[in-house]
């Protein structure tokens, strides 16, 4: 057992806790295929939102016996909602990798002809085809594996805090390695004007009908992340009140994270069919962050503006990522994750130049 106590080099963990946690993100990679990239987020926005609830009842009334204050909730939120079991970078990265396979591997699983590559499915539960949850399993490790190996040289060579959110990088470089393994274009090539101009979309044009990805008819030449969240300013206004609320909810309960479990949650309305639900996660967890970075230095109003104002820009973020990386390949490529790994890479920066007062929660 002597070996067991030997640390893990870079990551700075025992080997008998990273054996545990290796087999468990093969698990819960496969459980990110089995029920489907979406409904795992899902699952992850419940189980935060279950953690930041508590962490905020017991601000409230104090340590529980036997639980030191703020444990319980530390251990939801961080080792089951970010972690192994419903952590993004684990379950839904094994869930689109797991589209991505099944796109090229059984075309003919795709429910109805006419919409979006089968590969870009997220909403799709694979259920119990073991080939399928192995993909998903694998990308769940290599998605645990880069998430502890980044933060891993930071933390312990570099023994600085890392400057972005790697669970967040893990999301969009699995999605990406993806499409090479399974053979997408890595970014594609844009139908329009440019890799920005969305107007095959709004005009209908059609996809080709056979390519080297093995289109169905029907496809469109350019495909939106969001058809009903792509415009500019509509993604300018959900952000700014995706922001404001996630920064109001941060003033009032302390939790950087309840805004994105809520956010999270809402896509349960998403996944079921409800017309033009906004995904607004990568929105009020940036919006929670401004307030986080603003409030110490200019009071609660400005931190609430300054909620709007990062909401608003992390929404954009996201639109231009869906549009340079997602609409014109065959694969899900998240952009909220590439937001949210973006608007904290600048946080965090400007927090080590000390223009701001904190990184958020980094």
């Amino acid at each position: 057992m002597n070996e067991l106590l030997l640390q893990v080099p870079v990551i700075g963990m025992e080997v008998e806790q990273f054996l545990l946690l290796f087999i468990t993100a093969l698990a819960g990679g496969a459980f990110g295929a089995a029920l489907g990239a979406l409904p795992s987020f899902i699952f992850t926005g419940f189980v935060v939102f279950l953690g930041e609830g508590i962490g905020v009842l017991q601000r409230q009334v104090g340590a529980i016996e036997g639980i030191p204050a703020g444990e319980l909730a530390a251990g939801i939120t961080g080792v089951i909602g970010f972690g192994a079991v419903t952590g993004p970078h684990i379950a839904f990265a094994g869930g689109v990798a797991a589209s991505a396979y099944a796109g090229k591997k059984y075309p003919d699983m795709n429910p109805a002809e006419g919409g979006y590559h089968f590969g870009k499915d997220i909403t799709y539960a694979f259920g119990t085809k073991p080939d399928i949850l192995a993909v998903g399993a694998i990308f769940g490790v290599v998605g645990m594996l880069f998430t502890r190996v980044a933060n891993g040289v930071f933390i312990n060579v570099l023994e600085m805090t890392p400057p972005t959110d790697f669970i967040a990088v893990s999301v969009f470089a699995t999605a990406f390695l993806a499409r090479p393994v399974f053979g997408y274009p890595i970014v594609g090539k844009p139908a329009g004007d440019g890799y920005l101009d969305m107007s095959p979309f709004e005009r209908g044009d059609d996809h080709p009908k056979a390519d080297s990805e093995g289109e169905h008819a029907g496809r469109p030449a350019t495909e939106p992340w969001l058809p009903h969240q792509y415009k500019w300013s509509g993604v300018t206004t959900i952000g700014l009140v995706g922001g404001i609320l996630g920064g109001y909810i941060w003033l009032q309960t302390g939790s950087i994270f309840m805004g994105y479990g809520i956010s999270a949650m809402s896509l349960l309305f998403l996944n079921l069919g409800v017309e033009k639900i906004p995904v607004t996660h990568h929105i009020t967890l940036l919006g929670a962050v401004g307030a986080v970075v603003i409030d110490p230095v200019a009071g609660s109003v400005v931190a609430l503006l300054a909620a709007g104002v990062l909401g608003a820009l992390s929404g954009l973020v996201g639109e231009v990522t869906q549009r340079l990386f997602y609409s014109h390949s065959g694969t899900h490529v998240d952009p909220p994750a590439m937001a949210i790994a973006i608007m904290m890479l600048a946080v965090g920066i400007l927090a080590i130049l000390g223009v701001l007062p904190n990184a958020g929660y980094l």
